[in-house]
């Protein structure tokens, strides 16, 4: 029934859908949904390659058994700019901020990477964070701390005294780069076990197999991330204008233009 809660037959239908490949569009309109409201049951939930209906439904119910608890509530999601679905955006910061805790990176820090990654400033103060994701000023601190002791986020003066946390475009690239440091110093760790080891020996021979195999790795990461650096500062040939979308953030992006 169109505005109300999700079954759990209708969210195996929008995995059947997602799995034949159909659009959200489409999956909508055979569940006589809102395009909306497939869109951010998937977001939420795992993304087009990872949802699960059965994983879906038992986490929409604890979802609901946390709301229902006295505790109080933050705000809802923030109104954005450019006729963005505040709820569908929200998910899918859900869905990124599980991605980069997948590939290693602490939860907290995790979430403040992907607010800033996601916001049109590439830039937030400590109080905006806090407030967006509904946590303490400390948490915030301490997740920048280990960001920016990365490579991730770097700090600013807004032109008065709060700090800005901002992440660059080339926060990939650095990342990437930083990565392939690491690869070298795991392969040079692994060849100077060779001459402890024994060389020729079948545990030197491994080691010295590992560090060759790391040492092609880290080469060729540096070699593509050279070569593809200049797309993280593609922009696209029109904006769209939007009148609620704040002045600084125009003007940060005309300074990179």
């Amino acid at each position: 029934m169109p505005g109300g809660r999700l079954t759990q037959q209708e969210r195996r239908q929008i995995a059947l859908g997602l799995a034949d490949g159909l659009a959200y569009a489409e999956i909508a309109r055979r569940l006589d949904r809102p395009t909306s409201t497939v869109t951010r049951e998937v977001m939420r939930n795992g993304g087009p390659a990872g949802y699960r209906a059965d994983v879906a439904h038992r986490a929409t119910e604890q979802r609901a058994h946390r709301r229902r608890q006295p505790a109080a509530r933050g705000p809802e999601a923030a109104p954005q700019p450019y006729g963005r679905d505040a709820e569908a955006v929200r998910a899918y910061e859900e869905v990124f901020t599980a991605v980069l805790v997948r590939s290693g990176t602490p939860r907290m820090m995790a979430r403040v990477l992907a607010c800033l990654c996601l916001s049109d400033t590439g830039s937030l103060t400590a109080s905006e964070l806090v407030r967006r994701l509904r946590v303490s000023p400390g948490s915030v601190s301490k997740a920048v701390a280990f960001l920016e002791e990365q490579g991730l986020v770097r700090r600013e003066r807004d032109g008065g005294r709060r700090e800005r946390y901002v992440v660059d475009d080339d926060v990939w690239y650095q990342s990437m780069m930083a990565s392939a440091r690491g690869t070298t110093q795991l392969a040079a760790t692994a060849r100077d076990g060779v001459a402890v080891l024994g060389r020729g020996t079948p545990a030197a021979v491994r080691m010295e197999n590992i560090a060759r195999f790391l040492d092609f790795i880290s080469e060729s990461i540096v070699r593509a991330a050279e070569q593809a650096r200049e797309v993280l500062h593609t922009r696209p040939a029109t904006v769209p204008d939007d009148p609620a979308e704040p002045a600084p953030d125009r003007a940060r992006t005309a300074d990179r233009a």
